[in-house]
């Protein structure tokens, strides 16, 4: 059967998203032969649409913060380092994951960015840190900080946000494999199972 290409949502303040982006290309390349569509959306403004919080700023932050760590070296991850402050405010990274999926560099870019912030701790909140990011992916600084103060961008941000929580996502990470949504890291394995036997049926 024809099966529509799986979607990755993921916000680069996110650990668990983290976690889920350095694993998800190989998972369904294994299953699809090819990775999911990678889409950034804006974590906040989901929080905003279905009245919900960061698990980090609640009472279940040291063990959440201890969970993610546990599973980083589960997964031959570098030593996680938190970026100060954590969670972050990610807008202007956003914006900028926003463009370089305009100009088709969406996951060298992300990669690059997620690892700035948990395996070298550096806070995305900083312009400066999210040219790094930009600079490691080899896309111009000069274009990317113009990139994200576009009105285009910015649009198209929050209009995937907006369709995100229209099918039901709620949080990240996030795949979206055939109107059904696998929300959470220890998902990715259910969700490239789950695409595997709809292109097989």
């Amino acid at each position: 059967m024809s099966l529509d290409r799986p979607v990755f949502y993921y916000d680069l303040g996110s650990p668990y998203a983290y976690l889920a982006a350095e694993r998800v290309n190989h998972l369904f390349a294994e299953a699809l032969d090819e990775p999911p569509e990678w889409r950034p959306i804006l974590l906040g403004g989901l929080f905003k649409r279905f009245g919900r919080d960061s698990w980090a700023n609640g009472p279940g932050r040291a063990d959440g913060m201890q969970e993610v760590e546990r599973r980083a070296s589960a997964y031959g991850l570098p030593a996680l380092r938190w970026p100060e402050p954590f969670p972050p405010n990610t807008l202007v990274a956003m914006r900028a994951a926003t463009y370089a999926k305009e100009i088709g560099r969406a996951v060298a870019f992300s990669l690059a960015a997620f690892r700035q912030a948990f395996a070298a701790g550096r806070d995305l909140s900083d312009p400066d840190n999210v040219v790094l990011a930009a600079a490691a992916a080899e896309l111009h600084p000069r274009a990317l900080l113009a990139a994200i103060d576009r009105d285009s961008v910015k649009r198209a941000l929050r209009e995937a946000t907006e369709d995100a929580g229209d099918l039901g996502v709620r949080g990240v990470p996030s795949l979206v494999v055939d109107g059904e949504v696998f929300w959470g890291d220890d998902r990715l394995a259910d969700a490239a199972e789950r695409a595997a036997r709809l292109r097989n049926a």
